[in-house]
């Protein structure tokens, strides 16, 4: 099965990268939704008679194409008010980030889950020492794409990663040279730098945590930015073969899970196909033990929970004494 990469595509990805590094937003989605919003808007002003397009984040604008004036142009920040959040805005406490990124990982490249079910690469291991082992397991605890893989494949991952040290001032990865590796920064400060117009600057910079590395290895394109370590520091890195055949593999697998899912539950049937993926977009899984409570009566709304398995009591505390009722 062969994708043919629309034009624009991969240029497109990368402006959008660079702002999510520039602000990092904690809200990724309406983010998302707002800075293409505001592409489209810029494009329909440009073809109404504009002779430039500016997209602007926090007052900040961002030149995204010129007639060769640089005089300063904030007339999207108007827009702001016009911009209404997503529906599933909602939703967005428990965000699956990987369903988001595997959404334009699709768009990018060719990469069918079906096919090569059985693994024919050779698994990569590094040996480490229980202290190396102890310090990459509490550097990789946080890391939102390591979040829906089973115990095996973590391991499997954990297993693959390489540690790397670094002094001031080197270069981990360079804007535009190929995609190899995936880094997860255990400690140290590295800055981001894009490259735009013979011009580089730092648009963000990770301290003492966070990973990087992995447009590159899922889009298929070159690096978006150049990542250079302020301070010495140390990081774990994971091979691409590994990252593409545990990492994206497994998280195809879980959309079509969730897709498959989605479409059996009932409440949710008189959705359109369209709103249901925007659902399977957003949607986390969370495990709960025997006995565990899920949500207390009178905690604050933030978000429903569907049953995917097991089952589950629903007690609600009566008026009349201090019992719990089970209604269900």
């Amino acid at each position: 099965m062969n994708i043919e990469i629309p034009p624009g595509l991969t240029e497109l990805l990368q402006s959008f990268t660079v702002e999510v590094l520039r602000q990092r937003p904690p809200d990724l989605l309406g983010f998302a939704a707002d800075y293409f919003t505001r592409r489209r808007d810029a494009r329909e002003q440009e073809a109404a008679g504009g002779g430039r397009r500016v997209v602007s984040f926090d007052g900040e604008p961002m030149q995204t194409e010129s007639n060769g004036e640089e005089e300063s142009d904030r007339r999207d920040e108007d827009s702001d008010s016009d911009f209404e959040p997503p529906v599933i805005k909602r939703y967005n406490r428990r965000v699956s980030v990987i369903s988001s990124l595997f959404v334009f990982q699709v768009c990018a490249e060719a990469f069918n889950p079906d096919e090569e079910e059985e693994d024919t690469e050779q698994r990569v291991v590094h040996p480490k020492t229980d202290e190396q082992r102890c310090r990459l397991q509490e550097a990789c605890k946080d890391i939102l794409l390591f979040k829906n893989l089973d115990q095996e494949q973590l391991s499997q991952v954990l297993d693959a990663m390489f540690e790397r040290k670094v002094k001031p001032q080197e270069h981990v990865i360079d804007q535009g040279d190929d995609g190899d590796n995936f880094y997860v920064i255990e400690r140290g400060l590295y800055d981001i730098i894009v490259a735009k117009d013979n011009q580089s600057r730092c648009v963000g910079r990770y301290d003492n945590h966070g990973s990087f590395g992995e447009l590159a290895l899922m889009y298929n394109t070159p690096r978006a930015a150049t990542i250079v370590a302020v301070t010495e520091g140390a990081l774990w890195g994971l091979d691409r073969v590994t990252f593409r055949r545990i990492i994206l593999k497994n998280n195809a697998k879980k959309r079509k899970t969730y897709e498959l899912f989605i479409e059996s539950v009932p409440l949710l049937k008189s959705l359109e196909a369209s709103e249901r993926m925007k659902i399977v977009d957003v949607i986390g899984e969370k495990v709960y033990h025997d006995g565990e409570r899920i949500i207390s009566q009178g905690d604050k709304a933030d978000c429903f929970y569907i049953v995917e398995s097991g089952e589950v009591k629903i007690l609600i505390k009566s008026k009349v004494s201090s019992n719990w009722v089970m209604i269900l």
